[in-house]
């Protein structure tokens, strides 16, 4: 039954991975379209064709190998200076040049000449560009607000999970009271385990993070906790001692060996499943953008760790870079948690969202061949002919991308190795679940 429910879920991710690609691969078509380039083809995956079919100028198909998609634009790069779009040099640099340019013209038909990619005005084509990475995150925001909404996260609450006996200074990274430990408020003052939380000092709190700040600003001070205990409602008195503590990040978590002195109650909150409001909820996706650009700039810190993981004795870091092969495999994980079957979807879902947010982030990224790359190409051409217009210059035309296609393969080689760097550690280390 478990190899079972594994293989489901790998199904039921690699669905989700399809859609996503096709879904980011639409936002390049349908505005492509919308400006008048020709779009020979619409692929999902790579490699051999499934299957296809043909309707108006475009072919769509699925191929056999599901990571990644493309479109096909005719006229994607200008012709070269002399006008032609192929020619032969004997520089392996400019050759690559030469093959790019050629390649956009490849099924250019008689007509065309008004529907090439590079005609268009650099705004238009930064929005083709920019529609398939867009896509990504419009799912992306929509499923991680639907999911947040509608059944919640595993998120601490007001609710005591469990009373400290004494206080202890955080740095002391210890859990046994000593003798001569002063005993911790929450205890003095009758808290346990399973009371609700429902006011502070008289306001009434609704969320561990605001019930945090008002512990953590009142050292020293005598205040009334009131709770919900077995329906009933009880105000306990206590008196806040000031104690070192981890330093909040503003959100109800904490900050990893950094400590502050604040008031302390001396209780850890419990966890449950907690349907958010549409603000709570935009500010935690502004918090996985945030953590999603941070994790895309710390990414070239974290290969010596991939390496000493998939190749040495390394421990695979929950924070590691995952492919699409440690994703899939996490799906399959996802359907064996012995949890309920609301919470394997709503792990699914997430799982699916945060694939297409970094494909947004990663897509952003200004490096050919990414859309990124191809934006900062239209954005530098419209900055050069607005400049020119300005100082009555000679338009200098558009800019030529394909000059950039050297710097395009060596990009191109790099994330080819990385990713073949994620796959062996996805394989031999992968990330786990629990």
């Amino acid at each position: 039954m478990t190899t079972l429910m594994t293989i489901l879920g790998i199904v039921v991710f690699v669905i989700g991975l399809l859609f996503s690609i096709a879904w980011h691969e639409l936002g390049h078509l349908s505005t492509a379209k919308l400006f008048g380039v020709r779009v020979p083809q619409y692929m999902v995956g790579f490699g051999p064709t499934i299957w296809s079919r043909k309707k108006g100028d475009t072919e769509y198909g699925v191929k056999a190998i599901p990571l990644g998609g493309y479109i096909r634009m005719i006229g994607m790069f200008p012709p070269g200076p002399d006008g032609r779009l192929e020619a032969r040099s004997t520089s392996p640099w400019r050759g690559m040049v030469e093959d790019a340019r050629a390649q956009s013209f490849e099924e250019l038909q008689p007509g065309d000449e008004n529907r090439l990619f590079y005609t268009r005005k650099p705004w238009k084509r930064v929005i083709v560009m920019f529609a398939g990475p867009f896509m990504n995150l419009i799912l992306a925001v929509v499923i991680f607000m639907g999911v947040m909404m509608t059944f919640g996260v595993q998120t601490q609450t007001t609710t005591v999970g469990k009373v400290s006996d004494c206080v202890i200074q955080q740095s002391e990274n210890r859990t046994k009271c000593e003798k001569g430990d002063q005993a911790a408020p929450a205890k003095a003052a009758g808290l346990e385990a399973g009371d609700k939380i429902i006011a502070f000092n008289g306001t009434r709190v609704e969320d561990w993070s605001t019930l945090q700040n008002d512990i953590r600003a009142n050292p020293g001070k005598d205040v009334t906790i009131t709770i919900e205990r077995k329906g009933e409602r009880v105000d306990l008195q206590t008196h806040l001692i000031r104690n070192q503590v981890s330093k909040s990040d503003g959100s109800g978590g904490y900050v990893e060996d950094e400590y502050v002195y604040a008031g302390f109650l001396g209780f850890t909150p419990a966890s449950g499943i907690v349907q958010q409001s549409f603000g709570q909820s935009v500010d935690r996706m502004g918090d996985m953008m945030e953590n999603g650009v941070e994790s895309l700039i710390a990414l070239p810190s974290k290969v010596p760790a991939l390496w000493d993981a998939a190749f040495g004795d390394g421990p695979r870091e929950d924070d590691s870079p995952m492919g699409v092969v440690g994703a899939a495999r996490v799906g399959g994980e996802v359907f064996t948690l012995d949890i309920p079957p609301e919470n394997q979807i709503a792990m699914m879902l997430f799982l699916v969202a945060g694939f297409n947010l970094s494909l947004f982030l990663f897509n952003m990224l200004p490096l050919l061949p990414l859309d990124g790359g191809h934006i900062a190409g239209a954005l530098w051409e419209s900055l050069r002919r607005n400049v020119a217009k300005v100082f009555r210059r000679p338009d200098p035309g558009p800019f030529d991308v394909a000059k950039l296609m050297p710097v395009a393969y060596v990009v191109a080689g790099i994330f080819i190795c990385f990713t073949l760097l994620v796959l062996v550690a996805d394989v031999v280390n992968p990330v786990r679940i629990s």
